[in-house]
């Protein structure tokens, strides 16, 4: 252990590795699952992204492959019509308001950086619709960048672990980049994702199952399966 895990008192090599085997079995989430089928440039992963807020990985995952199928660098998408690019996201959430922010990066990746996007923080989070863990998302898969994304399930996880205390993803980011090792924190949503919609979930977690239960403080648990 660590010493960092040691002032902390919380085995996180430990726990990594059993989640690790917990959620080989599972799905990946989206975001993985699309560079693994070869969308993994940074303007797809951006992309991708924005379709999957407020959406489901069952609906975001196809719905990306749809929209790529046609449209997949920022010269395709900038060339698309934004009636016809909320025609081809139509299944996410908010595709009406997803479609010219989409188009907007396509067309200012073209005006403003040659036909790509950085791997820069700022200005990705400058982009109309990339918020923190879209950027982070994005940064650790195309350029693995060490980067933090917080989403709901890890939000709700750390903090039911005892790892760290807050309130909001934004807190909690800031936490782990504070005590996560820095090897782990693109692989911490990779896990993390999985694990809280099959096992972890928000109501009735699996705990009797759960491969980490005498590690996990179970922090606002309070009717476990």
């Amino acid at each position: 252990m660590s010493d960092t895990e040691s002032r902390n008192n919380f085995p996180i090599d430990e726990v990594i590795a059993r989640l690790r085997e917990a959620v080989r079995p599972l799905p990946r989430a989206a975001m993985f699952e699309l560079a693994a089928r070869g969308y993994d440039s940074l303007f797809e992963q951006i992309v991708a992204c924005i379709l999957s807020i407020r959406t489901k990985d069952e609906v975001s995952l196809p719905v990306a492959e749809r929209l790529f199928a046609v449209a997949r660098t920022p010269q395709q998408v900038a060339a698309l019509s934004v009636a016809a690019l909320a025609d081809l996201i139509a299944a996410s959430t908010f595709a009406e308001a997803k479609a010219p922010q989409i188009r907007e990066i396509a067309a200012l990746s073209l005006a403003e950086y040659g036909g790509g996007l950085p791997c820069d923080y700022e200005a990705l989070t400058r982009l109309r619709g990339v918020g923190p863990k879209c950027a982070n998302l994005a940064l650790g898969i195309a350029c693995a960048v060490p980067s933090i994304s917080v989403d709901v399930h890890v939000h709700r996880i750390v903090n039911r672990w005892g790892y760290v205390q807050t309130n909001r993803p934004e807190q909690t980011m800031t936490a782990l980049e504070g005590k996560l090792p820095q090897p782990y924190w693109i692989e911490l949503n990779a896990l993390l994702v999985p694990f809280g919609k099959h096992l972890c979930t928000g109501t009735r977690p699996r705990c009797s199952t759960c491969p980490i239960r005498q590690i996990c403080a179970q922090v606002g648990v309070t009717n476990p399966r």
